[in-house]
């Protein structure tokens, strides 16, 4: 039996370009931190959220915004907006925008802002999550809270405290990886 010697190149990572290390979630952190005023409105958020959960809170609870957001200029001009709405009816209604930062995908298609914020294929992650975290501090910081569904397990360790009400979606909530994200978010 003869055995044929076979390169690593054959073998290993055979659809992946190349590999690029991620910041870590502190030093994201550490170069984007949280203002106080973005602080305060995802404490105050998750407070009011817990509140109409329980029914100590009357008002109907609305995640309303773009399916997927990928342009940041447009995405903060829909949040000013969204904001001024909000202050308008925040005696009937709760407001929180929808702000999907990750697109699930059953086989393929654009990934979200996370994964290609160029919208070009460079699936530049690390720029990715700086785009993200940039975003969410700013609507944050206008006092208006923000809803994302979780997808990739990483992500919240790098999002997670700008995020006031986290939702796993339909094609990942019978997913092991999933349902641990849940319960620890």
């Amino acid at each position: 039996m003869t055995t044929t010697a076979h390169h690593p190149d054959q073998l290993d990572n055979l659809h992946v370009r190349e590999l690029t290390p991620l910041l870590s979630p502190y030093e994201l952190k550490t170069q984007l931190p949280m203002p106080e005023a973005a602080a305060r409105t995802v404490a105050g958020a998750r407070a009011t959220i817990r509140r109409i959960l329980r029914g100590e809170d009357q008002r109907l609870m609305v995640v309303i915004g773009p399916c997927s957001i990928h342009d940041t200029e447009a995405a903060m001009d829909y949040a000013r907006r969204l904001r001024a709405l909000a202050g308008e009816v925040e005696d009937r209604l709760f407001i929180l925008m929808r702000a999907y930062l990750e697109k699930p995908r059953t086989t393929v298609g654009w990934r979200g802002l996370i994964n290609d914020p160029y919208l070009d294929g460079s699936f530049d992650m690390s720029a990715g999550l700086k785009v993200a975290r940039r975003l969410l501090i700013d609507m944050n910081a206008l006092g208006l809270p923000v809803a994302t569904e979780m997808l990739d397990p990483i992500s919240p360790q790098y999002l997670d405290d700008q995020i006031s009400l986290a939702t796993i979606g339909a094609r990942t909530t019978e997913a092991q990886t999933h349902r641990a994200l849940a319960s620890g978010v």
